[in-house]
């Protein structure tokens, strides 16, 4: 069972607990027994809240391996923290869009810590690793009261290099399409929902283009 899908089990058992009486067995029982353990908890999630601190340091220096904390150009010349912010609310909105209604309600609340796309030189030579990282926390919609700690996410990936990236381009699998993808599919695993079929993935990169 995934980090945040346990919070979730986790806070439904303490409310259940709540909810009526218990022999002292039970009561006493860990949050880790095995039947809660087992207990499905579908997550419909009403909101994302995504924010790139402006502490994040840009690089824009075309070299192999540029330092800094966001490193983005596919989009051109602008704000790169709103250009990352978007590209990750597409990705985690996509992950959840079928989730399920009448779930446990949540807020997915996201704050980027890196991330870390090809520079020009390392996109059309070498390739490398997109490297992704964020924290998530799962909040009550109506309080606004973490569900449990925060779950640090690395969501890296290998980035195309060379002709590989050339090609793909031509597909129309950019960056921003490969890494919207890929986000929203470790966001269900992070919440335990299946993944999508391939059918499925096509089809929504289809319509976001």
């Amino acid at each position: 069972m995934s980090y945040l899908r346990v919070i979730a089990v986790a806070m439904l058992g303490l409310g259940l607990s709540a909810c009526g009486s218990v022999d002292t067995a039970t009561r006493n029982a860990p949050l880790e027994a095995p039947a809660l353990r087992a207990a499905a908890v579908p997550l419909d999630v009403q909101e994302i809240r995504v924010t790139v601190p402006k502490s994040l340091k840009v690089s824009e220096a075309n070299s192999y391996y540029p330092m800094g904390d966001i490193v983005w150009r596919e989009d051109g010349p602008g704000d790169r923290h709103a250009q990352v912010k978007a590209i990750v609310e597409a990705g985690l909105t996509r992950g959840v869009a079928d989730g399920v209604p009448g779930g446990m309600p949540a807020v997915l609340d996201v704050q980027v810590t890196r991330f870390h796309a090809l520079s020009e030189k390392a996109r059309y030579t070498i390739g490398g690793m997109h490297s992704i990282h964020f924290n998530v926390t799962l909040r009550n919609p109506e309080t606004g009261a973490p569900y449990g700690p925060a779950r640090p996410v690395k969501a890296s990936f290998k980035a195309y290099g060379g002709q590989a990236a050339i090609d793909a381009e031509r597909r129309g699998q950019t960056q921003k399409v490969r890494i919207t993808d890929h986000l929203a599919q470790v966001i269900r695993g992070e919440l335990g929902l299946p993944a999508r079929p391939a059918a499925d993935l096509v089809a929504a990169l289809s319509v976001s283009q």
